[in-house]
């Protein structure tokens, strides 16, 4: 794909004991744009970022980031990618300067003071650079695992499950940095269990299960196409009963008979709101307030699992 900064073709990856952790997956990831790979435990995330950072081999397939394949190449793909590891595996005795630091010489790159103070100010750490590890809170710990990544520069970076066990001050903070890293050119790929962090952030939502990544869209497409919106109305009298000449909408009354409630797909395109007002109208069905709400990338991402499962 032109502009795509990493390619994953037909990687699978079956491990010693037989489990295959990673079925026949291709995925085109596009400068500049903040993905979020969504999915189970166990559906192969971790995997799949494993292999594209080369902690673990692949049994079949290929990676290529930015042009260098990330087996033949690996040197130049890994110095590419920046990993936000899940676990909080810090140099407890070390500064977080010095932790910092030794990151991105890790990578061969030169020293470079100004570029490591601009990462931690970015990260509201600065004030604890002299600071040993072992001191800092969580968030602060999470932090510094995102300022070693970024300590080399990295044009593509991985954040798996980045929120996982911090406070929603601190994950409004994170949200709001990832836009800066992608406004300043870096690319996000970002696993994550929190449905809203997706829903706030990505451009676009890759869903795996078992394996096998099962959809790849465009968020405000997924949410169009896989969405439901229900309208609910507040009638003016009660009613004991659905009239008979609304039966084809498929309406639900509460239990005290004071409201109506249409869900319809708004996959279909065969809502025909026009038609359903006149209907209302001809039952006699009188309404003092109305309001929609729409499904959230939640309610989709369930059905989607959902469905999976179920075939």
């Amino acid at each position: 794909m032109q502009n795509s900064v990493l390619s994953i073709s037909h990687l699978g990856k079956t491990y010693a004991s037989g489990h295959r952790a990673l079925d026949d997956v291709s995925l085109e990831i596009r400068r500049g744009e903040i993905f979020a790979l969504l999915g189970p435990n166990g559906a192969g995330k971790t995997t799949l970022i494993s292999i594209v950072c080369g902690i673990v081999r692949a049994s079949s397939g290929s990676v290529s980031v930015d042009g260098h394949d990330n087996v033949r190449d690996f040197r130049a793909a890994r110095e590419l990618i920046g990993l936000v590891p899940q676990e909080l595996t810090n140099d407890a005795f070390e500064s977080v300067w010095a932790t910092v630091s030794f990151s991105r010489g890790l990578f061969g790159k030169p020293p470079d003071p100004a570029h490591i103070e601009r990462v931690l100010k970015s990260l509201s750490l600065w004030e604890k650079k002299d600071s040993k590890i072992m001191t800092l809170s969580g968030g602060m710990k999470r932090r510094v695992l995102i300022a070693k990544a970024l300590s080399h520069e990295p044009r593509v970076l991985f954040l798996d499950e980045p929120s996982a066990g911090v406070d929603v001050e601190l994950r409004r903070d994170m949200w709001q940095l990832v836009r800066t890293l992608r406004d300043n050119g870096v690319t996000i790929i970002l696993t994550t269990h929190y449905i809203e962090e997706a829903e706030e952030m990505a451009d676009r939502v890759g869903v795996m299960r078992r394996g096998r990544l099962v959809l790849v869209e465009d968020k405000v497409e997924l949410m169009r196409k896989l969405g439901s919106k229900q309208l609910t109305l507040q009638l003016q009298r009660p009613l004991t009963e659905v009239p008979a000449i609304l039966a084809p909408y498929a309406l639900e009354l509460s239990a005290d008979g004071g409201e109506l409630r249409f869900t319809y797909d708004t996959r279909s395109g065969t809502h025909d709101m026009v038609g359903f007002m006149q209907r209302l109208a001809e039952a006699g069905v009188a309404f003092k307030d109305l309001h929609t709400t729409q499904s959230s990338l939640e309610d989709i991402f369930v059905s989607l699992v959902h469905e999976e499962a179920a075939q």
